[in-house]
């Protein structure tokens, strides 16, 4: 056996518990604020919200106004809100934070609107928040903690074997992989001549694909949450999704209340959703985690994967070009094939999720998985 030649990224692919811990803590710290455009302003690059800081007062506790904290995703939501070029008010954060401010605040001025904030309270060491998201008042908020529980009670009354196979968690998203120890296909002719980058196998000798799902969601209004099928192949632990039967739901609601202020994040309106996603979560196993369907896909995947790629450099690029990989993706795309050491369009798909698995950068190795079957169909077409 080889030694390994690439690394699988070190601070991604948690374990449950570590994702739960993490999840308890964003929830026990959440605040959602219901804001008109006239109660907040910009001030040192930060969002002043009138009546959501409490204090302490003779009469007992009042709220006044919090300074929070723009994440670069809130940043990105005022500037698609106010309709400010994200690109500029980025560089503003970072080089001119007064003209961000009078930026945003004149903006705001002029607006009649009101908004959704996402926010994370004060700590001890901090007297500011920070603020997750800005977004409209129907964003509907589906919780990541309330998304798992309820995939999780889905998994329990399928009654199938699943396991964890990696979670992810950032700013943008929250990614749960399961996988079926019991739902396993051969596929020899796919990984006849793929050999692991991480540790040398061979896929000869470990011809196997598990079948399973990935669940994800987003807090902060970057994509829907979603159950979608996905495979696993066992000689290297890469994975990528199966286009084909995705469900979920978007974020987008009815106005919950016309008044602004803390709105409460654990709001009974939210019951039905939950049940959905534990009943969607039911579907999903039954209908994706069988051998028939895995047999399927795989045999979609193999009637591609055989063609030869005799010119590997310009492939990969126009494979990129076509899927919008980065420049570094793309280098790191062709070391990842040249390890894996199958010269086919399958290897060149065996690289894209590889290099997933391996970069630091969950949202873009998300992004890598659900594209990796195109950039299969791509290669095999530019070979």
């Amino acid at each position: 056996m080889t030694q390994p030649t690439l690394a699988v990224a070190p601070n991604r692919h948690i374990g449950m518990n570590s994702l739960i811990t993490q999840l308890r803590d964003q929830h026990a710290r959440s605040v959602d604020v219901y804001a008109s455009a006239d109660t907040m302003h910009a001030d040192g690059g930060k969002l002043i919200i009138a009546r959501t800081a409490p204090v302490l007062t003779p009469a007992g506790v009042d709220l006044t106004a919090g300074s929070f904290a723009l994440s670069d995703v809130a940043l990105g939501g005022v500037a698609k809100k106010l309709d400010i070029p994200g690109t500029y008010l980025r560089r503003l954060a970072a080089e001119n934070v007064p003209l961000l401010d009078t930026n945003v605040n004149s903006w705001l001025e002029r607006d009649d609107r009101r908004f959704l904030v996402r926010c994370l309270r004060w700590t001890p060491t901090s007297g500011d928040g920070t603020a997750r998201a800005f977004l409209s008042d129907r964003y509907l908020r589906i919780n990541n903690l309330d998304v798992l529980m309820a995939a999780i009670k889905g998994i329990e009354q399928a009654g199938v074997a699943v396991q964890i196979a990696s979670c992810d968690l950032t700013d943008r998203r929250m990614y749960v992989r399961f996988v079926s120890p019991d739902v396993q296909v051969m596929a020899p002719e796919l990984l006849r001549n793929y050999r692991s980058p991480f540790d040398g196998r061979r896929g000869s000798d470990l011809p196997v694909i598990s079948g399973g799902f990935l669940l994800q969601n987003s807090e902060t209004g970057e994509g829907r949450y979603s159950l979608a099928p996905w495979l696993r192949i066992e000689v290297c632990r890469n994975g990528q999704t199966v286009e084909r039967g995705a469900v979920g739901r978007t974020h987008i609601g009815a106005r919950i209340t016309d008044s602004d202020g803390i709105v409460d994040p654990s709001a009974e309106t939210m019951r039905k959703l939950l049940d959905l996603i534990t009943a969607q979560t039911i579907d999903t196993i039954r209908a994706y985690l069988n051998v028939d369907f895995v047999t399927r896909a795989v045999a979609d995947l193999e009637r591609a994967a055989g063609v030869t790629v005799r010119k590997p450099e310009a492939t990969i690029k126009v494979v990129s070009q076509q899927l919008h990989y980065t420049k570094d993706q793309q280098d790191a795309i062709l070391a990842h094939f040249i390890a894996g050491a199958d010269l086919s369009a399958g290897g060149i798909m065996q690289a894209v999720t590889s290099v997933a698995r391996s970069i630091d950068n969950a949202d873009a190795a998300y992004r890598m998985e659900t594209t990796a079957s195109k950039a299969l169909q791509l290669a095999a077409a530019a070979a």
